[in-house]
């Protein structure tokens, strides 16, 4: 990267340069060999051109295309959704061309973090109680057992939690299972110490039949009330929950290796900075755990069309990128089965930001997941089977997105954002601010300021440093969506409502 005081060019094939800070017009500009004024204000955060581009010329930025030009722009003119357009279409076809991996797994280090092992093996960084409705018709009841016995808990349990939902019902073929499948996945997440499943009787997710999926279980721990057999279900709900909080009170933290350790990364509201700070940051932190032989998960399929070849050359074998093939174009067969384009530009706050295209942002996006290989394919309800990078089957949206991480095994996500977001999942959720001024203004939503990066703080640096951040959750801190009591998990649906 080549930077002056107030902007900087990515990558040496770039056209463009990107602004640190607010522009003005007229500002010199030199790079180089490349000397120029503005010609008008650009934002910080957005881009501007530094050479000569004639209509339809790609633009590059991270040293890849982003999109082409959609009139003759001249250097120093802003780059923004008047004069860019994306070059993305429909499905496309691929062919495996796997790129020579300069990752080093390195040196293993002798991390560990407290948690807690449970009887299938599994750990946890939490030892919470939740209590998940099969149906959204008994949100209240599990809501108002919450407030009826959260006095109660055991010093050991972290918290008590209610995860209503408007789903369980009126749904068909994948949708329903897909319902069954991230509620199950709830039901056996190590981050629970227990669990009470709340039914109502006549739904499609009956308790008869979705307590089968979730094969041998700990009876003293995962207990169900069905309230329509119930003669007092508040009444029998406290009892449940008492004699789960009398089996999970003696549970302890333990020393666990780094290497169980599973971490979901996602980028929401995203700007200029993203593909510049927090999202390679997060990469070079997904390598260093898995280096130690841990595991993190890349989803927000549509935020990887434009670079998906990318990800594809990093497969580990055929097979792999087979399943990465279907990934993307299956997804883009959603789009076009809805008379939707595939292309869709990023939302109004991603714009305001400085990301022009779909490809732009993903270009920035991707970089979350480091230079690792690709292990495994996950489809939308899968958990993690392979420790290393996998790549998930979830849309862009930022709390179906969570969701899908965090039922796939993930203790911890690690959100990126150049906007600010308060919300978190049903795991700790550790948002990464892009810019050091969001940091500033949001410390209440923000745990860590990736944006320093831009003052000139080392990489390697602030990766020790988010290291011993995520240890530190993982020993039992809280995130600042814990400490907000923001705690929400949505469910992707795609088909009719009976």
């Amino acid at each position: 990267m080549k930077a002056g005081k107030s902007y900087i060019r990515i990558h040496d094939l770039d056209n463009v340069a990107v602004a640190l800070s607010s522009l003005p017009k007229g500002k010199r500009i030199c790079i180089g060999e490349i000397f120029f004024e503005l010609k008008e204000n650009v934002p910080a955060g957005h881009k501007f051109s530094l050479v000569l581009l004639e209509k339809d010329e790609n633009i590059i930025k991270y040293g890849a295309p982003i999109g082409h030009a959609l009139t003759r722009i001249e250097p120093g003119e802003w780059i923004n959704t008047r004069n860019i357009s994306t070059n993305l279409s429909s499905r496309l076809k691929y062919e495996y061309s796997p790129v020579e991996r300069k990752f080093s797994q390195g040196q293993k280090r002798l991390c560990s973090f407290k948690g807690f092992r449970r009887k299938n093996g599994t750990v946890g960084i939490r030892n919470e109680v939740w209590i998940i409705p099969t149906v959204g018709c008994v949100n209240g009841i599990a809501e108002r057992l919450v407030r009826k016995v959260y006095g109660r808990k055991p010093d050991s349990v972290d918290c008590i939690v209610a995860y209503p939902h408007n789903l369980g019902c009126s749904q068909l073929g994948d949708d329903h299972e897909n319902t069954r499948k991230i509620l199950c996945n709830m039901v056996m997440h190590p981050n629970a110490g227990g669990i009470l499943l709340v039914g109502l009787g006549c739904e499609n997710n009956r308790l008869s039949s979705f307590l089968p999926m979730l094969g041998d279980i700990d009876s003293r721990r995962i207990k169900y009330i069905e309230c329509q057999k119930s003669d007092d279900e508040l009444e029998e709900g406290e009892r449940l929950l008492q004699e789960i909080f009398n089996e999970i009170s003696g549970d302890r933290r333990e020393d666990i290796p780094v290497s169980e350790l599973k971490v979901g990364l996602k980028c929401g509201g995203s700007d200029g900075f993203s593909g510049i700070t927090a999202n390679p940051l997060l990469g070079r932190f997904s390598d260093f755990l898995i280096s130690q032989g841990g595991s993190t998960v890349l989803t927000e399929v549509p935020e990887m069309f434009g670079a998906e070849t990318l990800l594809m050359n990093r497969c580990r074998n055929k097979s792999v990128f087979r399943k990465t093939v279907a990934l993307i174009n299956n997804f883009k067969n959603y789009f076009i089965s809805n008379g939707q384009p595939v292309y869709e530009n990023p939302s109004p706050g991603n714009k305001d930001g400085g990301i022009s295209t779909l490809e732009e942002k993903s270009l920035g996006c991707t970089q979350k997941s480091g230079s690792s290989e690709v292990v495994d394919v996950l489809d939308y309800g899968d958990r993690i089977g392979i420790p290393g990078l996998s790549l998930l089957n979830a849309p862009g949206n930022d709390l179906v997105a969570s969701t899908a991480l965090a039922a796939s095994g993930c203790q911890l996500i690690l959100f990126t954002t150049g906007r600010g977001t308060p919300f978190g999942t049903f795991v700790p959720t550790l948002k990464i601010s892009t810019n050091s001024a969001l940091y500033g203004a949001k410390r209440n939503w923000i745990d860590y300021d990736a944006g320093r990066l831009l003052d000139g703080i080392p990489m390697e640096q602030l990766c020790e440093e988010l290291v011993w951040k995520i240890i530190e959750i993982a020993n039992g801190a809280y995130t600042c969506n814990e400490k907000n009591g923001y705690r929400d998990f949505a469910l992707f649906k795609s088909g009719v409502t009976l």
